[in-house]
């Protein structure tokens, strides 16, 4: 890893752990963990499930677009690399995906039809407890190094000793308040993403860039400046 590179995952190991506090934005601890992973490692896009009280998985937070349907998808089809990475608690691997079609028959042409070649998927766990799953997909055959995957799954960890953390100070419903909240605030960032891209023609990618930037700078949560989008106070020109 190059040094810069290295200084670049620190700063945002640094920025999940300090926004890990008591009072964190969940959603926005997910979203800023997948757009981190584009960033910093070898995959183009990322995405993230997170399991309620029941073990049923729902989709939280995503980098693109693309990637959240492939979500809803294993979620529909109840198969695909998260789906078998939460079972397992364990990582999983696939070079190239157009050859999974006996592992993933429904879900193998879903993924080339949305132009991803290879998967991969890291646990959100801690010891034997684990509570949902972060999805690395890139647009090109081939390994992610193993370098790329441990820090991947480092940012996983860190996310999940915060929840658990959160969870086990306060009450047991916590953890469907939490997921809750979070499902709530998705739909507002994707609803201000859209407008975002609508109005600036722009891709929804670089929508989400410009509501990170701005409550990154003004140290706002990203729902709140969300939030404000939607409801027409604020406007990011």
């Amino acid at each position: 890893m190059d040094v810069s590179r290295e200084q670049r995952v620190v700063e945002a190991a640094v920025v999940l752990a300090d926004t890990l506090r008591d009072e964190f934005d969940l959603s926005e601890v997910l979203y800023d963990l997948t757009a981190s992973c584009v960033e910093l490692l070898d995959v183009d896009t990322a995405g993230l499930l997170l399991a309620d009280e029941q073990g049923r998985l729902h989709t939280v937070a995503s980098s693109h677009e693309g990637t959240r349907l492939l979500e809803l998808f294993q979620l529909q089809t109840d198969e695909g690399p998260c789906v078998d990475c939460y079972r397992t608690a364990a990582p999983v691997s696939c070079d190239e995906v157009s050859r999974a079609g006996g592992r993933w028959p429904t879900f193998t042409p879903q993924a080339l039809g949305e132009g991803v070649r290879s998967v991969h998927a890291v646990p959100m766990r801690v010891r034997e407890q684990v509570i949902g799953g972060l999805n690395l997909f890139r647009v090109r055959p081939g390994p992610v190094s193993a370098s790329d995957l441990a820090i991947a799954q480092s940012f996983a960890t860190a996310a999940t000793i915060g929840i658990l953390q959160t969870r086990a100070k306060r009450s047991s419903d916590l953890l469907n308040e939490q997921l809750q909240n979070a499902l709530n605030s998705r739909v507002i960032i994707e609803q201000a993403k859209g407008y975002l891209a609508e109005r600036h023609q722009e891709s929804l990618t670089a929508a989400f860039a410009r509501l990170r930037n701005h409550a990154r700078s003004h140290h706002e949560r990203l729902t709140t400046v969300a939030r404000e989008v939607v409801g027409g106070s604020l406007d990011l020109a």
